[in-house]
């Protein structure tokens, strides 16, 4: 496995984070930004739903990473 190759799985990794829906998915298992916010920050589900927000937020710069990675492979193959 390649340097490339790992990033481009930590790309699909943040996809996966960045198209969660908070109603619908993590709403049920309260995995929401008000139980991140009541202080439970430094626990292991709350830095996950810290990532997963943080993921969210940064959907613009995501998108712009996926057409550089498309454009790459394009011409790389």
């Amino acid at each position: 496995m390649g340097f490339w190759t790992f990033l481009e799985g930590l790309l699909l990794f943040a996809n996966a984070l960045a198209i969660l829906n908070e109603d619908r998915f993590l709403g049920p298992r309260r995995w929401t930004l008000a139980e991140f916010q009541r202080g439970r920050r430094n626990t292991l589900k709350g830095r996950i739903i810290g990532l997963v927000h943080a993921c969210q937020f940064l959907r613009l710069p995501l998108i712009l990473f996926n057409i550089i990675t498309i454009v790459i492979k394009l011409f790389t193959g």
